[in-house]
């Protein structure tokens, strides 16, 4: 497979950054595909680049999956409670019984995702979607760190 390569120089290349909030979710995988392209207008400036989405938790993480069915969110959930469930008489348990297994869940799926840009979309395949894997029962706004590398669209 062979796909055409665009060639950038130096002074093209543009940085941008900023943190944006997602609204609360309740515990379980939703996606937010659309939230994080409004709060993030800038991705349409750029022809080609990378977006990195950092989450700043610690019980939450970043997933790209099916956008299409909900069942498939519902099901991600199940699982992720049969692999780390709640009683299994962890020794951090600070915040609640769903706080170790919250971490866990995380570490399992990460908090960080790069997505590539084309000419000022996101470049994800036909059912892909972003999602924000809540973790905890009360989780609050998540916080994201959304950085953009690329080439910026001549105007």
């Amino acid at each position: 497979y062979q796909r055409r390569v665009r060639g950038l120089t130096d002074r093209s290349m543009s940085w941008f950054q900023k943190e944006i909030a997602l609204s609360p979710k309740s515990r379980g995988c939703h996606l937010v595909t659309e939230e994080v392209t409004k709060a993030v207008s800038e991705i349409k400036n750029f022809k080609i680049g990378l977006v990195n989405l950092f989450l700043l938790h610690t019980s939450a993480s970043l997933s790209i999956n099916e956008n299409c069915d909900p069942d498939v969110r519902q099901d991600m959930e199940t699982i992720l409670n049969r692999l780390v469930p709640e009683k299994a008489n962890y020794k951090h348990d600070d915040e609640g019984p769903d706080d170790m297994p919250g971490h866990f869940k995380s570490s399992m799926f990460g908090v960080s995702l790069t997505i590539p840009i084309d000419n000022g979309s996101l470049r994800l395949g036909t059912w892909q979607g972003i999602y924000l894997c809540e973790h905890r029962n009360r989780g609050g706004p998540r916080r994201v760190v959304v950085t953009i590398q690329g080439q910026i669209k001549e105007t």
